[in-house]
């Protein structure tokens, strides 16, 4: 089983760099052979590397310190140390890094495969080869390499999505999820089943989608109730909003102005978020009459599904890939 961690403190440091060498030519018949001190390697870098199949941070609660090896010293008949390994770092898509010190962000990693250097290696000192001038021909003297720099970083995972399902515990996200994808979400019927951000990928023909099920919201989540900004912060990433509505809730009237307000008090960039609005669980006896009461009481287009019947699915899945498809901007916020 892999672990969702979505934020780590890791420490990390670059390599120093080698000292220069201080060495002078010893060859037969040449008594005074000139300076030959080679030059220190470069220490490593610190690089981050962006893995797709990576979803969680548990690599970086695993190990918190990377340090990058040092530059080794140069060496006498002009040759060079060699340069310190790298330390790499992989991180997941959706990856954000932070200075700690300051919470400035350094990185926000949305693209597969991106390589970023952190933090470069010390550069190696010059061997005394490289002081040597016309009073001075036998200098003793060679530069010693610079250190390398150290940061200790917070680093966040949020998840990218084209679809974020967005609702109460127990709208039935899970179970949406489980039953359009391959996910296999642990599903029961209790307050916050997801425990953990769940991932499902969505095949509509030849296309497909991301959808994620945030776990479920409750009231006063933006100050940190329940499960609260832990998983907030997820939404935030994905391309579009699917609020849930449960029409088996006696206070399914009020569900979709209540999700919208913790939203926007977590972040005002959810004010322009393209979102959908679905009524889940329409198979309920008196389903159909909750859900006329709902339109009249949200001036928006809703959508019916019921997971367990499968009724609404079908036609919930093509509005989606519609959705996506006229999705203009891509850039994520």
């Amino acid at each position: 089983m892999q672990h969702f961690i979505d934020e780590a403190f890791i420490t990390v440091t670059s390599g120093n760099g080698g000292a220069g060498c201080v060495s002078f030519r010893r060859e037969k018949f040449i008594p005074y052979g000139g300076p030959d001190g080679g030059n220190g390697g470069e220490g490593g870098s610190v690089v981050f590397i962006v893995k797709e199949n990576l979803r969680t941070l548990y690599n970086l609660k695993l190990k918190r310190t990377f340090t990058a090896k040092n530059g080794l010293p140069g060496m006498g008949s002009q040759r060079d140390g060699k340069k310190g390994d790298d330390v790499i770092i992989y991180v997941p898509p959706g990856t954000v890094i932070y200075d700690k010190e300051n919470n400035q962000i350094i990185r926000d990693f949305k693209k597969k495969d991106e390589v970023f250097i952190l933090l470069k290696g010390g550069k190696g000192g010059k061997g005394n080869m490289h002081f040597a001038t016309s009073t001075n021909q036998a200098p003793r003297y060679a530069q010693p390499g610079i250190h390398g720099s150290q940061l200790v970083l917070r680093v966040e995972l949020k998840l990218i999505a084209d679809i974020g399902l967005v609702g109460f515990p127990n709208a039935g996200k899970s179970t949406l999820l489980s039953v359009i994808s391959k996910a296999k979400p642990k599903i029961a019927n209790y307050p916050f089943t997801t425990l953990i951000p769940n991932l499902g990928v969505v095949v509509v023909d030849d296309e497909s989608f991301v959808v994620a099920d945030i776990p479920g919201i409750i009231e006063g989540a933006s100050n940190g109730a329940g499960l609260g900004i832990k998983f907030l912060k997820h939404i935030e990433r994905t391309k579009i909003l699917l609020y849930l509505i449960n029409l088996e809730d006696e206070d399914y009237l009020n569900q979709f102005k209540k999700l919208k307000d913790e939203l926007y008090l977590f972040s005002k960039k959810m004010k322009d978020k393209p979102f959908m609005i679905v009524a889940s669980k329409i198979d309920i006896e008196d389903g159909k009459s909750r859900y006329q009461n709902l339109k009249k009481e949200i001036n928006e287009e809703i959508l019916t599904i019921s997971s367990i019947t499968r009724y609404g699915i079908k036609e919930l899945l093509y509005k989606i890939k519609d959705r996506i498809k006229n999705f203009e901007d891509t850039e994520l916020e």
